[in-house]
């Protein structure tokens, strides 16, 4: 964060009087760009920036009312439970799998920070990845990667011309059950590669026709036969009404619906479960060419992600939102949102097609465009949220934008993830797509059972601020004051002094005025809150003029002082 200082300092103090008026004479480029407050849905904000280690719930001005830290950046998804509680997906790194959205690890944070429990799902055969799903009965759903030899795919009917990566990475789901000491247990699984079909072997007893059997999986469709990443499945949802999971896939342009009522013996076949169906596909929506069902003029989805039921209660209720990326379809780049109606009944039986025929509906019920459509596009990432209002929380994850719709389909708020790599940057930085990558945000309304309780109280923006324009930043609380040194001038020792509001690790280094440093007093150092003193002996230097300078993670601040002999 406190990087070696490279520019002179007068050169530092014309950036900061530069960036005052910037800030003061134009729009702002992170953080809150725009609201309504009159139309949006007061809430708080879950955000996970993908380079960074913290998560942050803001409120919807932008101000942080609660921060977790990790040791790893995201591995995508965070979602705020009902007990308060922060789960989280991680990436530690793979020597194995290593391909967008990898993970490998998902942790649980409570309120104040505290990591509870993790569990590593990572290694040279497994590894998770994208999201996680928290179960009423406080399990977690995981989405996985699992490694298949060329050998064992040839053995199950795949063409070897499919073969070209010489391996293949089926997905699977597992779901654990935190054992108390800070691990978990897996205590049911359901594989992708146990539910396949393939017409190229007639010796194998998978040998059939996937378009007279839909709840199968072609193994022979591939939308890209150099990548092992067969489904890349980026959204787990969980339907407790249903007892039913929702998987998204968008290599194969479609979103899938599966029994969870099974044992895992039963999700491994073809009966058992509520549904009769064990493991096999009870629904499938999207991109009817994988089973045979229709040409390329009927895919819907392009690399679509964040597939997931809108909540009881909320408009929708029941209907399946996705955000469609538009990645490579016909004519311009633009994303777009849709509203799936899914054929079920009470029961959770899906209407099933006729032979040949696609599952219905045909189009979605609600689908928002941009206008101009190309205004509005991520070929990776992202999500959407329907909110209780009839309002859509849009997270546009390759830029880090997230904004909400009205029913006139009006942006009513904008937000722009300030952290990158190296943590919030300041406002007015101008950020390319891709450094301030999210996977997917939510909001949470105050009512929200992990709320109740805590407090709320908002602090500082993720965003930065020099502290000479601090009090001009819209609600920007000063939580930092550093004061003129005393004596000034002094001769042979100096006292700086400055104020934190609450803890903070904090920089302070002095310069000569050929912007050479000559002194460190902290070097990312914690403080309590209160007032600090530090002193800074100048008994080998000559007279002349000095400048310090404090650094904290979101503000920084220059003072001049004079050495007289």
């Amino acid at each position: 964060m406190f990087s070696e200082m490279r520019q002179s300092v007068p050169t530092i103090i014309f950036s900061l009087l530069f960036t005052s008026a910037f800030l003061l004479g134009q729009s702002a480029t992170v953080g809150l760009i725009q609201q309504d407050s009159t139309r949006i849905q007061p809430g708080y904000t879950l955000l996970a920036p993908m380079t960074y280690t913290h998560t942050y719930l803001i409120d919807t001005n932008g101000r942080i009312v609660n921060e977790w830290e990790s040791d790893y950046v995201a591995g995508n998804s965070a979602y705020l439970l009902e007990n308060g509680n922060l789960l989280r997906t991680a990436d530690p790194g793979s020597n194995y799998f290593i391909v967008g959205g990898d993970a490998g690890r998902v942790e649980m944070f409570d309120w104040d920070g505290n990591l509870l429990w993790a569990y590593d799902y990572n290694d040279s055969t497994v590894r998770a990845h994208h999201d996680a799903e928290a179960l009423p009965n406080g399990n977690v759903l995981l989405i996985a990667w699992e490694r298949i030899s060329e050998a064992e795919a040839i053995a199950a009917g795949i063409n070897p011309a499919l073969m070209i990566s010489r391996e293949i990475w089926p997905d699977h789901i597992i779901e654990l059950e935190p054992d108390g000491n800070g691990s978990a247990n897996i205590v049911w699984e359901w594989h992708v590669w146990d539910h396949l079909i393939q017409d190229y072997d007639n010796t194998k007893a998978n040998f059939g026709v996937v378009a007279d059997h839909p709840e199968l999986i072609d193994l022979n469709y591939t939308s890209n036969p150099n990548n092992p990443d067969w489904q890349h499945m980026n959204a787990i949802d969980y339907n407790a009404e249903l007892d039913q999971i929702l998987i998204n896939t968008p290599f194969f342009g479609e979103f899938w619906i599966i029994d969870h009522s099974t044992t895992t013996e039963e999700a491994a076949g073809h009966t058992g479960g509520n549904s009769g169906m064990g493991g096999d596909l009870l629904y499938r929506w999207g991109n009817p060419v994988v089973y045979r069902a229709g040409t390329v003029d009927d895919k819907r989805f392009f690399n679509q992600h964040g597939a997931e039921w809108i909540e009881e209660g909320l408009p929708g209720a029941g209907n399946i939102i996705v955000f469609n990326n538009g990645l490579n379809q016909p004519g311009d780049d633009f994303s777009s949102i849709v509203e799936i109606v899914t054929p079920v009944d009470s029961a959770g039986n899906y209407l099933q097609p006729q032979p040949g025929a696609p599952f219905a509906p045909a189009d979605p019920v609600w689908s928002y465009i941009a206008d101009p459509p190309t205004s509005f596009f991520s070929r990776i990432l992202s999500g959407a949220q329907r909110q209780p209002n009839g309002n859509t929380l849009i997270c546009e994850g390759i830029n880090g934008r997230f904004f909400e719709i009205d029913a006139s389909e009006t942006i009513v708020w904008e937000y722009v993830n300030p952290a990158i790599a190296s943590g919030p940057v300041l406002q007015g930085t101008n950020l390319l797509p891709g450094q301030n990558l999210v996977f997917r945000v939510y909001r949470y309304g105050a009512d929200y059972p992990g709320l109740a309780g805590r407090d709320l109280t908002p602090g500082e923006t993720v965003e930065r601020y020099p502290l000479s324009i601090a009090d001009n930043a819209p609600q920007l609380p000063r939580r930092i004051e550093l004061s003129q040194n005393y004596p000034n001038p002094f001769n042979p020792s100096t006292t700086i002094e400055f104020s934190l509001s609450h803890s903070e690790r904090v920089t302070l280094t002095v310069f000569n005025a050929l912007g050479q440093q000559i002194a460190v007093l902290a070097n990312n150092t914690a403080y309590p809150a209160g007032t600090h003193q530090l002193q800074f002996n100048a008994k080998d230097l000559a007279s002349g003029v000095y400048w310090y300078r404090l650094e904290t993670e979101r503000v920084n601040d220059v003072r001049k002082m004079v050495l007289l002999r």
